[in-house]
């Protein structure tokens, strides 16, 4: 079966509020076998919906809409149905004695309901209202022609549970026996999208005749993961169709993956410390207590990190770190040596096995005559201290957010003693290290 999602609100269109919906719509509905072909906002517009919902019709089985179910004058996906099927709306005698009820029991009790609430009440001629567990706005089944039309409200919490307790069941009924959908997810760090699909080429390309399994790519937060989707008639054929595709996606990989699934970059790196029974301390400059909040988000994390400082100021690198007064007038906050002296100092200081640093140029201008986006990282060891520089693309809160990955992922490669020259990172500008 296919499906298409349809948000209807100009306030979504506008971005006032971002369209969460359909994120959660499109994981649901991959989840049970069902191909979501397309998501699309429309405004509150009648025509604008009808037309939306007659070309969705065209081309799929199933249309899932939300928004616009409410009771004000804006509020006209009711209206939409109507003109997409050809039909009037009527006004559902059972669904006004509802609302009514309802107004009474949350404590209105004496008072009158506007009448502008009865708008929830009126459906399009032969369609089916979906009650609302949660909310006071019933949506909508229609059928047109040989496909379906779901109406549901846009408030989250009432959208979620009419979807699982009205609309899943009854797509599922609609599509038969649905094929068992298994996800895995192959997480790297270190590689641009373009590198990893680069790598992935002929897997794809094997596999694209087939269908089955599949493999996308999603890039959030300064890393790209794979995701290998396979389809069977049960979790155990699924698992037999994805592990050959695992297996090449992760020997194509190297050592960018660092994960799967629910892992976390942050997470590897302090099991891999605490493995080793080794703790952390980090020193920022650029990234402000970003390392730190990512490295105490993971519980259990008071086992292995030690604590942080951010020497944001110049000043403080040479009083809170030790860093040398000379080396800082000389090469400035934003260099490879004033990353390894900060590494070495918070290392000895909050008397950990590893300090690790971060110190550069997040914009929005140059500092010290540096492009924005150049950053040094430090890291302090038993065996010594290693920088690498790196020019990290993006506006300020990218710099920030990969900068924090690239520093775990060369804390990463260092504790799984890989080669220094298997750091890929840094984009244009390219990345460069050294052994001190």
């Amino acid at each position: 079966m296919r499906a298409e999602l349809l948000a209807v609100g100009d306030e979504l269109l506008y971005g006032d509020i971002v369209n969460g919906n359909a994120a959660w719509l499109g994981r649901q509905l991959a989840d049970v076998g069902v191909d979501v072909a397309t998501s699309t906002v429309v405004g509150d517009d009648v025509e604008t919906i009808a037309t939306a919902i007659r070309v969705a019709l065209d081309r799929t089985d199933a249309v899932v809409l939300t928004g616009g179910l409410g009771p004000t004058q804006d509020d006209l996906t009711r209206e939409g149905i109507a003109a997409a099927a050809g039909v009037r709306l009527r006004r559902d005698a059972t669904l006004e004695t509802h609302l009514r009820d309802r107004y009474q029991a949350v404590g209105r009790t004496g008072r009158t309901l506007p009448a502008m609430n009865f708008r929830q009440a009126d459906l399009p001629d032969g369609a089916t209202p979906l009650p609302n567990p949660a909310g006071s706005a019933p949506g909508v089944r229609m059928e047109i022609g040989a496909g379906v039309v779901y109406a549901m409200p846009g408030v989250p919490f009432e959208m979620t549970a009419m979807f699982t307790e009205s609309v899943l069941p009854d797509l599922l009924r609609r599509a038969g026996q649905p094929a068992v959908v298994v996800h895995r997810v192959l997480r790297t760090a270190g590689m641009w999208e373009s590198m990893v699909a680069e790598a992935l080429a002929a897997e794809v390309s094997r596999l694209a005749p087939i269908g089955n399994p599949r493999i996308a790519f999603l890039v959030s937060g300064g890393q790209t993961r794979v995701r290998i989707t396979a389809r069977a008639r049960d979790r155990a054929a699924a698992e037999v169709l994805i592990a050959p595709v695992e297996a090449a996606a992760r020997a194509a990989l190297g050592s960018g993956v660092y994960g799967g699934d629910e892992d976390s970059l942050e997470g590897v790196v302090l099991g891999m410390l605490g493995e080793r029974g080794a703790t952390l301390a980090v020193a920022e400059s650029l990234t402000g207590g970003l390392l730190a909040g990512r490295l105490t988000e993971v519980p259990g994390a008071s086992a292995v990190f030690r604590g942080g400082v951010v020497s944001y100021a110049t000043e403080v690198k040479a009083s809170a770190l030790g860093v040398d007064t000379d080396l800082l007038a000389l090469e400035g906050a934003v260099s490879a040596r004033t990353a390894a002296a900060m590494a070495a100092g918070v290392r000895e200081r909050l008397g950990a096995d590893y300090g690790l640093s971060t110190t550069g140029v997040a914009g929005p201008a140059e500092q010290e005559g540096k492009p924005v986006g150049t950053v040094h990282l430090g890291l302090a060891g038993p065996d010594g201290t290693i920088t690498r520089s790196v020019r990290l693309p993006g506006d300020r809160p990218r710099v920030r957010t990969n900068a924090v990955v690239t520093a775990l992922d060369l804390l990463r490669r260092t504790l799984a003693g890989l080669p220094d020259g298997e750091l890929v990172t840094g984009g244009e500008g390219g990345a460069g290290g050294s052994r001190d």
